[in-house]
């Protein structure tokens, strides 16, 4: 039996708006633009890693309107789980999303436990790492 994780989503606010982020600056490419109900889903993924994939989707999208209103508050306060991405190349990779706009927390360092990362808020306030392996 095998078992892999397939896709995550994130709540954003503006799906057109963290296209400049997550398929400009990350180079994830566009898989499905799905509209339903007033709400829109994009689905994003990696050439790299072609069986998994990221869900853009507003706060209300699919939920009801107390739990999208909730949703929207823990977007707004900047407190939803983070995503951690990898590259092969940290200071490339840093660069291009620094030249988006994107708000910059953390510049490349080197972790004490092991991993070369940096940090950014997406567009909506999402905490985005972007980790590199740390060099044998």
């Amino acid at each position: 039996m095998t078992i892999a994780l397939q896709y995550c989503h994130i709540t954003v606010n503006d799906p057109d708006e963290s296209l400049g982020f997550y398929r400009d600056a990350l180079g994830l490419e566009v898989r499905n633009d799905v509209s339903s109900g007033g709400h829109r889903w994009v689905t994003l993924g990696s050439a790299t890693q072609p069986g998994l994939e990221i869900v853009l989707s507003e706060p209300h999208a699919g939920r009801s309107q107390a739990d999208g209103d909730t949703m929207q508050e823990l977007l707004t306060k900047g407190v939803l789980p983070m995503f951690v991405f990898r590259t092969d190349d940290l200071d490339a990779t840093f660069e291009k999303v620094r030249a988006s706009g994107a708000e910059v927390l953390q510049e490349p360092i080197d972790q004490p436990w092991g991993p070369r990362d940096s940090a950014f808020r997406d567009p909506s306030g999402n905490l985005i790492r972007i980790q590199q392996e740390p060099k044998k």
